[in-house]
């Protein structure tokens, strides 16, 4: 079935995997419903290229920051000149910021001084942020709670009762393809109890496509698996999920 009014609030169409078709694939999404994405950075390149996509497409808002992956070498993404690309107009959040103690591929001290860095200057900034948080609840929630800043936690992996205390800080929780993996017990319990006014659709495109395309490259039409089984589990119109979420993404971003 046809939806309209996709956003898709997590993307990384500045991946190498778009390389061969990247333009025909941004190109089509508006016609496939979609009407909106969120393109992520993860270090200073990347962060660049978010920009850039934004600028060519007009329905591409980017948000920039250094990924815990990227934290280590986060002097050779020079984070003054990052700081310095939030003037750029479509730039609407920080991130994809956050911990990652599944890889490691940072120390964690070092991931966390740039998690609590990047936090501070959202604030200042007056934008929110785009979290990833693998395997790190604890001490991601530590520093939320400390510090108390708009945004979303993306990808959301933890309990149903961490959720509920997500919410309570006024952030989002956003869910994407696996909603739909098999054995998905957690990420299905906390699509039950988020409320309707801080949910969020995300593919993280182009990882993470949803049953049953997964092992394929994901894009943003595929959200559409996602949001069925939402409304499933939620008991209400597809349709009516995917317009509540676009609602929630502008108001988050906000963005007109």
């Amino acid at each position: 079935m046809m939806y309209s009014g996709i956003f898709d609030t997590h993307s990384h169409y500045d991946d190498d995997k778009f390389n061969e078709d990247r333009s025909a694939v941004l190109s089509s999404l508006k016609e496939n419903g979609v009407c909106g994405v969120i393109n992520c950075g993860c270090d200073l390149s990347s962060s660049l290229k978010a920009i850039e996509l934004s600028e060519e497409y007009d329905f591409v808002y980017a948000a920039i920051g250094i990924h815990p992956h990227e934290a280590a070498k986060a002097e050779e993404n020079d984070p003054e000149k990052i700081k310095r690309l939030f003037s750029k107009e479509k730039v609407v959040a920080v991130g994809e910021i956050g911990l990652d103690y599944h890889y490691d591929f940072s120390p964690r001290g070092v991931q966390l001084e740039y998690f609590e860095k990047q936090i501070i200057l959202s604030m200042e900034l007056n934008l929110p942020i785009i979290v990833h948080d693998r395997e790190a609840h604890e001490d991601t929630m530590a520093l939320l709670k400390k510090y108390r800043p708009k945004g979303v936690v993306h990808c959301f992996s933890g309990s149903a009762e961490m959720a509920k205390e997500i919410v309570k800080l006024g952030m989002y929780i956003g869910l994407g393809g696996a909603v739909t993996f098999k054995n998905a017990r957690k990420p299905l319990e906390v699509a039950m109890v988020v409320p309707g006014d801080r949910l969020l659709l995300e593919t993280d495109c182009p990882y993470m496509a949803p049953v049953p395309l997964r092992g394929k490259r994901c894009d943003s039409t595929m959200i559409t698996y996602t949001a069925e089984k939402l409304a499933e589990v939620r008991s209400c119109q597809v349709q009516q999920l995917i317009d509540e979420c676009c609602t929630n993404a502008k108001e988050l971003f906000k963005l007109p």
